[in-house]
């Protein structure tokens, strides 16, 4: 059986019997992820959906190329972006991602360089786990290093993973006490647990030093358990005498060794700080760690809890963790070299697991709110589905992604192309191509280059559709900047259907600002067209009819 991991019996009987975790993740640290970049959803290319791990730097500048000379980049697909499979199976001495030596001999920053010369900007892939999907390095525990690399070989996109990710641990330390003092100032005073508020199942329990012991201080006779799983808390009320920066010193003991132990540390209910237990302390030894935390003059609460109740906070923590690592490396790459700073776009690539877009503003970029797509229609309707509910959660610089665009892949007729390619646009998702332009056909050209559709997808006011009929035949608005509206009926079934709406559903809607008058244009042909079509029709099976009011 498992070892507790420190936390007091009956702390770890309840855990036996309580049902499993839910999904919705606590919320911390909330402040939004702002680099400036991602007004409106990125557009580019991606290797993954044709190639898989068949690629090397010498086709990828061909196709880097067939991107520019067929027009996609200036139609606004301006990143160019290495799925996984890039990296050599190993780090470099100094502990840093190094390119395949193989397929890309010249290094990435080389090819940035022939990609930026081409009027596009690189994007890179890795992983939030020890290794990448394919089994390469991973990112987990070399955030900043990896940015900072990155950012040397100017990366101006990076795409997170999810594989082999290792959640952060539920358990939480047994703490004995803390101190609080100015930096460069020795600690005056020292708050034992029994001067702390205790909630939830935290306990108050003697601390059995072994009677002789060469190292052992003896600090605290007692130590405070059952803070695991955010159910169990102890506060204390500091105060101090100026706003600033104080270092929070945190004395705990360590029962059963092998297992790494988390703290939160959350101040005025505010920022939550994480401190990590080693998971090799030995045996009843006691374990001090600093933390520098900001503090205002007069009361503080510091509240001491693991906040990990279930993978989804995990998933929050370590991902806004992965946000500070890049925002920090390419600033101090920038100074550290005397270049212009380039913040990299950071793409969540966390398959809605953890409920992303509850935090994934906070966090990064764009943040995958669905499992893979695949290049058939029933993947295209399904990611649908469930990300059209999100709306909400997407505005300027934030976006829900339901991961890349199939269309030009696979077997699609040209209306599935179309729908899909229509539907993304309307969704203001993220326009990553994974066909192969070099192949490219005239059709799938027209499609992914329709000005009408693009200019939905970017709109500056950067909000997704909203759907306001569900049915055979789906009806979703959008509202577009200087104050226009997009309209898109979407027959989601095997057969064509005839549409009949009342003009009153789009004047009682308040999420756009309906023109009765104006003028009614269709946004696939670019013709003007009457308030009868847009109204009544037919729509044919699988297929999509869009209007600009």
């Amino acid at each position: 059986m498992r070892k507790r991991n420190g936390a007091c019996p009956i702390c770890y009987a309840r855990t036996l019997v309580t049902p499993k975790e839910r999904k919705i993740p606590t919320l911390y640290n909330q402040k939004v992820f702002d680099n400036g970049l991602c007004k409106t959803p990125p557009m580019g290319w991606n290797s993954w959906n044709v190639f898989k791990e068949n690629i090397d730097e010498n086709m990828l500048y061909e196709m880097a190329k067939a991107m520019k000379n067929s027009g996609l980049v200036e139609a606004g697909y301006n990143f160019f972006n290495l799925d996984d499979c890039w990296e050599a199976k190993e780090r470099n001495v100094k502990g840093e991602l190094v390119s395949d030596p193989i397929t890309f001999p010249s290094g990435i920053k080389a090819l940035a360089k022939k990609v930026n010369e081409l009027g596009m900007k690189l994007g890179i892939y890795s992983c939030n786990g020890p290794l990448t999907c394919q089994h390469f390095p991973g990112s987990q525990g070399y955030e900043y290093k990896d940015a900072y690399t990155f950012a040397s070989w100017d990366v101006e996109y990076w795409k997170l993973d999810y594989c082999h990710n290792r959640p952060y641990t539920k358990y939480a330390p047994l703490v004995a006490g803390i101190a609080v003092s100015e930096k460069g100032v020795k600690p005056q005073k020292l708050y034992s647990v029994e001067e702390g508020d205790r909630y939830g199942s935290a306990h108050i329990f003697t601390t059995k030093y072994p009677k002789k012991r060469w190292n052992s201080t003896q600090r605290f006779k007692k130590h405070c358990s059952g803070l695991d799983a955010a159910e169990g808390s102890i506060e204390w009320n500091i105060s101090v005498e100026k706003d600033g920066e104080y270092v929070l010193t945190v004395f705990t003991h360590e029962v059963y060794y092998g297992y790494e132990k988390l703290l939160g540390v959350q101040v005025n209910d505010d920022k939550l700080y994480l401190i990590k237990i080693p998971a090799d302390i030995r045996h009843w030894q006691e374990y001090i760690t600093q933390k520098v935390i900001s503090l205002k003059e007069g009361k503080n609460k510091i509240k001491l809890f693991n906040p990990i109740n279930n993978n989804s906070t995990s998933d929050m923590l370590q991902f806004q963790y992965a946000g500070e690592c890049i925002q920090q490396a390419t600033k101090d790459y920038a100074a550290e070299n005397g270049v212009e700073e380039k913040p990299i776009v950071f793409s969540i690539c966390e398959w809605g697991s953890g409920e992303p877009h509850l935090w994934g503003k906070s966090a990064g970029n764009l943040w995958r709110t669905t499992g893979d797509i695949y290049h058939n229609w029933k993947s295209v309707k399904n990611l649908y589905e469930h990300n059209v509910e999100l709306y909400k959660y997407a505005d300027a610089g934030h976006f829900n992604d339901p991961d890349m665009l199939e269309v030009g892949v696979g077997n699609f007729s040209h209306t599935e192309n179309l729908s899909h390619f229509a539907l993304w646009c309307m969704m203001a998702s993220p326009l990553l191509l994974g066909n192969d332009v070099r192949i490219m056909s005239d059709d799938i050209k027209e499609i992914i280059t329709n000005p009408r559709l693009i200019a939905i997808d970017q709109d500056p006011l950067a909000k997704q559709a909203k759907r306001i009929v569900k049915g055979d035949v789906d009806v979703l608005v959008r509202p577009l900047d200087g104050g226009k509206t997009a309209i898109c009926y979407f027959n989601k079934t095997d057969s064509n259907k005839n549409y009949i709406f009342k003009e009153n559903i789009f004047e009682n809607e308040e999420y756009i600002d309906y023109n009765s008058n104006g003028t009614i244009q269709n946004a696939i042909t670019g013709e003007n067209t009457t308030k009868d079509e847009l109204l009544s029709g037919e729509i044919k099976a699988r297929s999509v009819k869009v209007f600009i009011i």
